[in-house]
């Protein structure tokens, strides 16, 4: 009976957010229009449970779920909210079905929540109507459902930065200036135009004192949730690809004793905090942050973010070692650094020619495409063929021969920096930046 209390009451949110989406944009056929009704169709009908075909009910919504994703991923979408917002309401619409058809055990309880957690991850839920109807029904199934005790092991309850030394880069000779904090006038007429670290600056976030605790980290989102990872050595790499893993087997994989796995998974780029808000409240953004800088001499074309915020934040996770090869991004960072240590390496936006970026298309070449070709926008083909950490001697030969106007000319102009947890490093956008984990590290970037 409460099962179906929960199916009513979030059955009943849905409809109020569905009532209030009848515009359609341009591009949008009739028969999307009628595929886009099927969500509402189906939920209409669930005031009345009895003989309803739910087996073909999920069939239908499986149906719009799977043809949101494909309009939705494919290149030149004009109409990306629209089928956005469709994947999303037909994922709840799928949940409401599985729960009012079931009984809460684990299996439908994990499937429910991984399918409400892939609308947050791979459609963004977008609006806030609809985020906190999913968050809403993500706590509520986590709650009610009998768990086993989550497997992560006994002894590894808790990230450690190392305390060897880390050796300064081969391929920077300068070092990212350590200030005072700057006052928000001085940032924004002078220090915004240059790189520079605050040792220290964000020490006082509830997030440097609990995120290197695996068992936190777990409480915080609870059971049975999923991430985007990649997988591979770095997005240049052939056989680079992302996944859909579980929270808890993610955690997991950081503690192995294999390093020779540990370092192929890294939690990039993703906005954690969005899918799991708790943690959102261990950190402060800076007053820096929202001084909007104009734009810098070396990159003109600077504009920020065009979210309602004008504000990007992501988290980096991964174990030691993971590499994140030197590119560019169209935007101020704000980069903490909250667990463990990572050297980040940077050079000026002037240096590009000497960067060997990734062509704008392969197409017309015998080369493999890799990730960083960009070819949705040639003009910002933005990642760079040279490894900044060579792993060996022999490496770095091997990139002098092949590479030698970045040999020649990069070094030179390039600063770096380990940053230690507590640290903020500031730079603009069109720096080229690498990063490296010296030991398991987690970091929240600010794009503004």
């Amino acid at each position: 009976m409460e099962d179906r209390t929960f199916a009513n009451e979030f059955r009943d949110r849905l409809l109020a957010q569905l009532d209030g989406h009848e515009a359609h944009p341009i591009g949008i056929t009739e028969s999307d229009v009628e595929l886009s009704r099927i969500p509402r169709g189906i939920v209409s009908r669930l005031s009345g449970q009895a003989g309803l075909d739910f087996t073909g009910f999920v069939a239908r919504i499986d149906t719009v779920i799977s043809q949101a994703y494909d309009s939705m991923s494919s290149p030149g979408c004009t109409a990306s909210f629209f089928w956005r917002k469709l994947y999303t309401d037909a994922c709840v619409v799928k949940v409401l079905l599985l729960l009012a058809d079931s009984e809460l055990h684990e299996a439908v309880a994990r499937a429910s929540i991984e399918t409400l957690d892939r609308a947050i991850i791979l459609a963004g839920a977008p609006g806030d109507a609809s985020l906190s109807l999913i968050l809403g029904m993500i706590r509520w199934i986590q709650s009610h459902a009998q768990w086993p005790d989550h497997g992560l092991g006994s002894g590894y309850h808790e990230f450690t930065a190392g305390r060897e030394g880390v050796p300064k880069p081969l391929t920077s000779l300068g070092n990212v200036p350590s200030i005072s904090p700057p006052s928000l006038a001085t940032f924004q007429t002078t220090w915004s135009r240059s790189p520079f670290v605050l040792k220290g600056f964000v020490s006082d976030w509830p997030a440097v004192k609990h995120w290197a605790s695996i068992d936190y980290l777990y409480s915080m989102a609870g059971p049975s949730r999923i991430v985007p990872v990649e997988v591979g050595d770095d997005y240049r790499s052939d056989d680079w690809t992302q996944e859909l893993f579980g929270w808890e087997d993610f955690l997991s994989a950081l503690t192995a004793p294999d390093t020779s796995q540990r370092h192929r998974f890294y939690l990039a780029q993703h906005n954690l905090l969005r899918q799991f808000p708790t943690l959102r409240e261990d950190i402060t953004v800076p007053d820096y942050v929202y001084m909007f800088p104009g734009p810098p001499v070396s990159y003109p074309n600077y504009s920020p973010p065009s979210n309602e915020d004008q504000l990007v934040i992501n988290v980096w996770f991964g174990p030691k070692g993971t590499v994140s090869p030197a590119h560019t991004d169209p935007f101020f960072n704000c980069y903490a650094q909250v667990v463990g240590r990572k050297t980040v390496w940077l050079a000026p936006p002037e240096i590009a020619p000497s960067m060997y970026p990734y062509q704008p298309s392969l197409a017309d070449t015998d080369e493999i495409h890799h990730p960083a070709a960009n070819a949705m926008e040639p003009l910002m083909s933005n990642t760079s063929r040279v490894d900044v950490f060579p792993v060996s001697k022999d490496a770095q030969e091997a990139s002098k021969s092949n590479y030698p106007a970045f040999w020649n000319m990069v070094p030179a102009e390039a600063l770096s920096v380990t940053l230690e947890p507590g640290d903020l490093l500031f730079f603009p956008p069109g720096w080229w930046h690498a990063m490296r984990s010296e030991d398991v590290s987690f970091s929240v970037s600010m794009w503004f």
